[in-house]
């Protein structure tokens, strides 16, 4: 579903041939109109996961001249059809857990940071930084987040994923680019997997959330949204890393048996 001429991660959200961003959104405002959605990517976003199939990498070339980091970005993942993605049956199997760092600090635009230089780390800082963005229910601090937490070459304030996506999301409730006082979005990272690493300080991380959209008007309604991103460690923390956004992971409602089977764990804090 993206076209080869753009970003993956714009044509992801934008793209007018990307339909299943405009009816993930319909589930989750419960509103006729289809609209465009995205998170995040994989973010976020991947809400994610319906691609036609045309490879991240676009025309950036063969697979030989590719880095070891584009060639795991671009491996493809399982898809799912939307319905995988709303609130469903709940499988009486297990999978495993991914026991996640807690925070240590504050940084920049409010994100939770201080996690340490592991996969499991890597996976923590990226929950902050999309859960931050988007539950903020503004464009402007969304953009603001990226701008902090994202190396040069990477992601920007216009196109990245998370971005894209809340703004389709407010613009769909037929609200203004900064809601935050007439819509309520929760993010809750529930599920994810490590899908590599190179070396000590690449990773890419695939999270499955839960997205909670709550107006004045209506209820709260529900949906599954993943997100992937590449994360470099600079300096002393992890940030989303250069190039484009890596192929996006399904989004599955946390616990089916859909989410086990694509190799989701559930994420854990440990008690202090």
């Amino acid at each position: 579903m993206f076209d080869r001429t753009r970003r993956v991660a714009q044509t992801r959200l934008v793209d007018p041939d990307t339909e299943w961003t405009r009816r993930r959104l319909q589930v989750l405002l419960g509103i006729a109109v289809v609209v465009v959605l995205g998170l995040v990517a994989g973010g976020v976003w991947s809400v994610v996961s319906m691609l036609t199939g045309t490879g991240a990498s676009g025309d950036a070339g063969s697979e030989a001249d590719l880095s070891a980091q584009d060639r795991l970005a671009n491996e493809q993942l399982p898809e799912a059809p939307l319905e995988a993605a709303q609130p469903g049956s709940l499988s009486s199997g297990e999978t495993g857990t991914i026991q996640i760092p807690p925070p240590m600090e504050v940084g920049e635009v409010g994100v939770a940071t201080g996690f340490p230089q592991t996969p499991e780390g890597a996976l923590a800082q990226l929950a902050a930084i999309d859960s931050t963005a988007l539950s903020s229910a503004s464009v402007r601090v969304a953009q603001d987040v990226i701008t902090e937490w994202a190396a040069p070459g990477g992601p920007t304030a216009e196109s990245w994923s998370g971005v894209q996506g809340l703004a389709a999301l407010l613009e769909s409730a037929g609200m203004s680019s900064d809601a935050q006082n007439t819509i309520t979005i929760a993010v809750e990272p529930k599920m994810g997997f490590i899908k590599g690493t190179v070396g000590d300080d690449f990773v890419i991380p695939c999270i499955d959330f839960i997205i909670t959209a709550t107006t004045s008007a209506g209820q709260p309604q529900q949906v599954a949204a993943a997100d992937c991103q590449r994360m470099v460690w600079q300096d002393d923390r992890w940030v989303v890393g250069e190039g484009e956004e890596p192929a996006p992971a399904p989004s599955l409602w946390p616990g089916s048996q859909a989410s086990f089977d694509a190799g989701y764990q559930w994420l854990e804090v440990p008690q202090q």
